[in-house]
């Protein structure tokens, strides 16, 4: 990503509403399939480090790596966890050294080769361990923000199934999240931001942050998922 992107998300991923949406799934989805617990989680991709606060205030070892070497460093100092430098293409790592991975937002980019980055993230997992990826929703939804963010691609939940599977994942689960908010997001996207380049991090007001991230909490507890939505969150095992 551009500088000035990281640099928008140093300043507001500990408040506004999406990131805390996608870290309250990220954490839940940890919870419910854990991996190899003795082992530690590795954030690959870790942008400024908001992901990596939350897991060391979990307990559980943990460490990133970034492609960016200034956000790599905001992300070790905000964390207080090791951050290396390095790209999802060719991890830094021995095989086999985490026991759960979450990468959110990178597979898409225009820098990434989604077949080598599966493979990588296959090795550095022990057998059994839990790989979480989010990633964003619709070809059709290419926007000015995706320009911004160097997006290259985005997925359908059975496109992404089939891809994560396919790299020798099994246990496979894809859903839509940010379901409710969709129909906001094609508004803004596709018919309010012509010719606007600018990427959708930033400052809301408060009122509008709370009621944002309601909403998103409303979907995250209700009992059943949506056939639609913005973002795609695939859990898987490393078989």
């Amino acid at each position: 990503m551009e500088d000035a992107e990281y640099e928008l998300m140093d300043a507001v991923e500990d408040r506004m509403w999406w990131y805390r949406a996608i870290h309250a799934r990220l954490l839940s989805a940890l919870t419910a399939r854990p991996g190899v617990e003795v082992l530690p989680i590795l954030d690959a991709g870790c942008g400024t480090g908001g992901f990596l606060r939350h897991l060391a205030d979990g307990g559980r070892p943990a460490a990133g790596v970034e492609f960016n070497p200034a956000a790599a460093g905001r992300a070790a100092r905000k964390s207080g966890l090791p951050v290396g430098g390095g790209d999802i293409n060719a991890l830094p790592f021995p095989d086999a050294r985490f026991g759960a991975a979450v990468s959110v937002d990178v597979l898409s980019h225009a820098g990434v080769e989604e077949a080598r980055a599966l493979a990588e993230l296959r090795r550095v997992l022990a057998p059994g361990g839990t790989l979480v990826l989010n990633l964003p929703a619709y070809r059709w939804m290419f926007s000015a923000h995706d320009v911004r963010v160097h997006n290259a691609r985005r997925y359908t939940a059975r496109g992404a199934a089939r891809l994560v599977a396919g790299a020798g994942f099994r246990d496979v689960t894809a859903r839509y999240w940010n379901s409710l908010l969709l129909p906001l997001m094609v508004l803004q996207r596709k018919v309010l931001a012509r010719g606007d380049h600018a990427s959708d991090v930033g400052d809301f007001p408060p009122w509008l942050d709370r009621l944002l991230h309601g909403v998103t909490e409303v979907e995250r507890r209700a009992p059943f998922h949506f056939p639609a939505g913005g973002s795609v969150l695939v859990v898987a095992t490393r078989g």
